[in-house]
């Protein structure tokens, strides 16, 4: 099977800041292992030597990114490669695809990955747009576009159950019949981030709980301030947040310079430090494992969590707010619903070992499925 892997990459200047450049280096090896062959066309090259890789250009905007698919690039690109499939990894795009395959002559299977999604669903079943996605009013003009190509797609895929129930709903709203086309395939596990707790020793000192995340104001970091305010506060528990992107291009800052702002907030707190991975996974593994717990976002529409799986895979119990996937994936007794309730929970997780030990080891086995040669095998099902 041909597969060519088309995927966008909006953070160039930090691969390890962006999870769909990330999921597809982890990926496309394990589908070479399945018996794929794998062309990778992005800003960057993913996977190992078995992988081809076509250059693409980098999108100046995540709007850009939606709206602006080159087709004459596909269509030649098609032509070269005569894939079995194509895996749009920005689903806004599949019909551009869609229309490449036309007419390059091409009957190769259109398979959509809903990496983000720009809606999510409140309690009562109303739909919220992501704020992310609403500039200038565009919020709309990205839902139908979304809805476009899942139209589009012989196969849609989603990272969880939650997403799946959302993006069927949202389907719904717009009158596109999914039919059967919707699968759920997980993203992979960073094996490089995997630590049995049964073989680490607990740190010492004050504990620290971790935050690495992207700071964008609608990942709800500001309620997290507010969190990190009362951890503070409580003495019991050290806060390391991570800067993820360093320095950012201006066009990104323009748009939104919600993490340069958030991260002077918290950097004015007691007890908090901000440290980076310099884009280097050895650092940044070396900082989960120097952590006692994590902390999930406060992001209402979170379908999946590439960080809260690297804690979990890292042994470290993850808090978190009652919200979407997270209360899917994350073990109840770790969620809350209030401030002081989290604050409770991390006080615990720092002084309770027995409490702890049970959690880490819960948090570690949550992950078990995620390797990536299991998730290639769900791939591979799907896009069959």
């Amino acid at each position: 099977m041909r597969v060519l892997y088309l995927l966008n990459i909006s953070n160039p200047d930090r691969l390890s800041a962006d999870s769909g450049w990330i999921f597809a280096d982890l990926l496309a090896p394990s589908l070479a292992d399945a018996g794929a062959e794998v062309t990778v066309a992005a800003p960057a090259a993913a996977g190992d030597a078995r992988c081809g890789f076509h250059r693409t250009k980098v999108p100046g905007t995540k709007y850009r990114a939606r709206f602006s698919a080159d087709i004459d690039e596909l269509v030649a690109l098609i032509g070269a490669e005569k894939p079995d499939v194509v895996v749009a990894n920005q689903i806004e795009e599949a019909p551009a695809v869609r229309t490449a395959l036309l007419e390059a002559g091409s009957d190769a299977l259109l398979a959509g990955y809903c990496h983000y999604l720009p809606f999510s669903f409140a309690g009562g079943g109303q739909m919220l747009l992501d704020p992310s996605l609403d500039d200038a009013g565009l919020g709309r003009p990205v839902l139908l576009a979304f809805a476009a190509g899942l139209a589009a797609c012989d196969r849609v895929m989603v990272h969880s159950s939650t997403a799946a129930s959302w993006v069927s709903a949202a389907a719904a709203r717009v009158t596109v019949d999914l039919g059967d086309r919707l699968r759920v395939v997980p993203a992979p596990r960073d094996e490089r981030l995997v630590r049995d707790p049964a073989t680490t020793r607990p740190a010492t000192g004050t504990a620290i709980g971790v935050y690495n995340h992207r700071l964008y104001a609608h990942y709800g970091t500001e309620q997290f301030v507010d969190l990190a305010r009362g951890l503070s506060a409580s003495g019991a528990v050290r806060l390391r947040v991570m800067d993820l992107f360093g320095q950012r291009r201006a066009e990104r800052k323009g748009l939104d310079d919600s993490p340069e702002r958030m991260r002077e907030k918290l950097a004015a707190l007691p007890h908090v430090q901000i440290v980076s991975d310099r884009g280097d996974r050895v650092r940044y593994k070396n900082l989960l494992a120097g952590a006692r717990f994590g902390i999930a976002p406060f992001r209402p529409g979170c379908p999946w969590s590439m960080s809260v799986i690297d804690c979990q895979g890292m042994g470290l119990p993850v808090i978190s707010p009652r919200l979407g996937w997270l209360a899917e994936h994350i073990d109840p007794e770790l969620c809350f619903t209030t401030p002081a309730e989290a604050v409770g929970l991390a006080e615990r997780l720092a002084t309770d070992d027995e409490f702890h030990a049970v959690h880490a080891k819960r948090a570690h086995a949550s992950t078990a499925d995620f390797t990536p040669a299991l998730v290639a095998a769900r791939y591979m099902e799907a896009i069959s």
